[in-house]
């Protein structure tokens, strides 16, 4: 039985923020993830592309993002059930929870910290016989571009039309042999500014675009050699390493829909005007999972959310315990491996 004081479900940005400010508070957290890493969407799917909204950061790497987030929680010692997805939850007469992964793994909690993003998610994937034999083993069928390098001198064909299609097709366009992008119209829906820069790579030679057309078939014994595609009522082979259909992301929040909680349109409920806390006492929703009147999906609306949640969670578990809230400037920050971070202290000297 593993025991803490919050466990926190989800380690997303918000999720790993969420052990710094419980630390602060002299909180210990652990986190449960269906990932194998922390880092949820960050690390699995755009850990190349940067982010631009995050205070201090003129512009920051997803993959970055994580790495120091991890560094600013490593002195509070977080623990980590990864590869693992939280399947039931018991409130004990003492108010405290027992949460139950689907591999048998059980935490005992004070508070839940629910900060699983969008949920569990799965790519939308194109319906094409033998599909589920090359997405396996590298075989050639990736929905993900998770390591930009992997695709280096190789040729690739992406399908989509929307941010993601366009978005990686620039980014290879620099990376591999070559890049073909096809969409089953001519019209695409994404950012303005990537749809005409697809449009200056097609006519530079950088990248070639077939539209309309669909993928009909997948070629290859062994791994993938080439696919299918139909245009225009004709049939025309690509050569190919390696095929990435990018048409989006199906979430689902999975077990926790089960738990009794609030839910509206596959996001958690909360009281926005206090803690962020749910129809439950004592398990909080935070971040891209949560909804609330004026809600908005941002990293920096996570985080702040958290520090909220923090603070009502100390209260909880220290009902009439006064805290005295400091800037970090003053106080420092005193970790729980003995680690101590403070400003250095101004020198004391009288002026003649």
């Amino acid at each position: 039985m593993i025991e803490t004081d919050i466990l926190i479900i989800g380690a997303g940005p918000t999720g790993l923020f969420t052990v710094f400010e419980a630390g602060l508070l002299q909180l210990k957290c652990h986190i449960i993830d269906a990932l194998p890493q922390p880092g949820g969407q960050l690390a699995e799917l755009y850990p190349k592309k940067p982010i631009f909204d995050i205070p201090g950061y003129p512009e920051v790497l997803a993959g970055d993002l994580v790495t120091n987030l991890m560094e600013q929680i490593k002195q509070f010692q977080p623990g980590f059930t990864l590869a693992e997805t939280a399947e039931t939850i018991e409130k004990l007469e003492d108010g405290t929870f027992i949460v139950t992964t689907n591999k048998g793994t059980k935490h005992k909690a004070k508070a839940i910290a629910i900060a699983g993003g969008l949920g569990t998610f799965e790519p939308r994937k194109p319906v094409l016989k033998d599909i589920e034999f090359y997405e396996n083993e590298d075989r050639g069928v990736d929905y993900f571009v998770k390591d930009p390098e992997k695709y280096r001198n190789k040729n690739i064909v992406i399908a989509g039309g929307g941010d993601s299609a366009l978005d990686w097709s620039i980014f290879l366009a620099n990376v591999a042999a070559s890049v073909t992008l096809i969409h089953r119209r001519n019209e695409f829906r994404g950012a303005l500014d990537s749809v005409e820069k697809v449009q200056e790579l097609k006519s530079s030679g950088k990248i070639k675009l077939i539209t309309p057309a669909e993928v009909s078939s997948l070629n290859g014994t062994e791994r993938i050699e080439s696919i299918t595609i139909d245009t225009n009522g004709e049939q025309m082979n690509v050569p190919t390493d390696y095929f990435i259909p990018l048409f989006g992301l199906t979430p689902k929040l999975g077990a926790i829909a089960n738990w009794g909680l609030e839910i509206e349109k596959n996001a958690i409920k909360v009281n926005n005007a206090l803690d962020y806390q749910t129809n439950i006492d004592g398990i909080y929703a935070i971040g891209d999972v949560n909804t609330y009147p004026g809600k908005l999906k941002l990293i920096l609306c996570g985080f702040h959310e958290a520090t909220l949640m923090c603070q009502s969670v100390y209260n909880r578990i220290h009902p009439g315990k006064r805290y005295v809230l400091k800037y970090t400037t003053v106080s420092g920050v005193d970790g729980f491996d003995g680690t101590r971070k403070e400003a250095e202290k101004a020198v004391v000297k009288a002026i003649d």
